[in-house]
């Protein structure tokens, strides 16, 4: 089985908006990515007051300072194509208004001709919850089912009811629709993630690390997943941040997916043999404009399928 292939699009300080994502969208179309996604990074604290991942004393990458509005530049993206899906890995969903989010979902999935995948995480950043103020961080794990519950409400046949914590529908017609169901993917670790994964969700979006911990991690979900009496299939789209460099990266400390072109083909080999449906290459961090990201697009794509991937 083939492994199907997306590329991250350039959401960064780097780029310009308005008309590198057009742009990237249209050549990763053209050059057989079947998908394009973004991610969420509400601000930058300055100075930190938590650690990243909310790990103590782990710093904020730079590249986390300017980073574009996740459903914005995915309907740049939607106009610029025709066919690739256009995924979010992750939307932090508690940082939304529910019923807000599910329509916005619903009307880009209705223009683009149903190519929405909603990915949606918790996150993790205090500094981030506190902007948004739709709830308290520690509530975070409810806001999602509630962000789950609402989206299937709202996007399902009218009158539209629901009865939340935060949003309460007595009965209405709320349209656009969605051109087909929109799947619902989670980026989830953790025992508890991981069931409302198995029990609410249509997939899993992982993160790269390295091969040993994803293939742990798919064979522990699976098991969670027949554990459950769950029938209907797990769809998979792995992330891989990438930290390209145009020579071959020789340090000893090299991490997956740093380096030069063949390495990080070298790991999208060893990640694929995993098994996992789809792959979500983000070139954008190190890329210095949307000229080498294209390029380096292309030329990852090329030799990835040339390795079998």
């Amino acid at each position: 089985m083939t492994t199907r292939l997306g590329l991250g699009l350039p959401q960064m300080r780097q780029y310009s908006l308005g008309t590198d994502v057009p742009d990237v969208a249209r050549t990763a179309e053209l050059i057989g990515y079947e998908s394009l996604w973004v991610f969420e990074r509400a601000l930058f604290p300055e100075p930190a007051t938590q650690g990243l991942y909310n790990v103590p004393g782990l710093p904020w990458p730079d590249e986390y300072r300017h980073v574009a509005d996740p459903l914005v530049t995915l309907t740049l993206a939607a106009a610029a194509t025709e066919r690739a899906r256009l995924g979010s890995s992750v939307l932090v969903a508690p940082l939304h208004i529910p019923f807000q989010l599910a329509k916005s979902l619903a009307s880009l999935d209705a223009a683009s001709g149903g190519r929405v995948v909603a990915g949606l995480g918790t996150g993790w950043s205090l500094d981030e919850y506190a902007a948004a103020g739709v709830r308290p961080f520690e509530d975070r794990g409810q806001v999602l089912d509630e962000v789950i519950d609402v989206c299937r409400a709202v996007w399902g046949p009218d009158p539209v009811r629901h009865d939340g914590e935060v949003t309460k529908i007595a009965s209405a017609l709320v349209g656009p629709k969605p051109a087909r169901p929109i799947p619902i993917m989670l980026g989830a670790h953790g025992r508890k993630a991981l069931r409302r994964l198995v029990d609410r969700a249509d997939g899993w979006l992982p993160v790269g690390m390295g091969v040993e911990q994803l293939a742990t991690q798919w064979q522990e979900l699976q098991e969670l997943a027949a554990e459950r009496g769950r029938t209907e299939p797990i769809r998979t789209v792995l992330r891989v941040n990438t930290a390209y460099t145009p020579k071959a990266y020789d340090g000893a400390d090299r991490r997956p997916f740093q380096g030069s072109v063949d390495q990080i083909v070298e790991d999208l080999v060893a990640h694929a043999a995993v098994g996992l449906e789809e792959i979500l290459i983000d070139l954008q961090i190190t890329a210095r404009d949307a000229g080498e990201l294209k390029d380096v697009a292309a030329e990852v794509y090329e030799k990835a399928r040339a390795a079998g991937v």
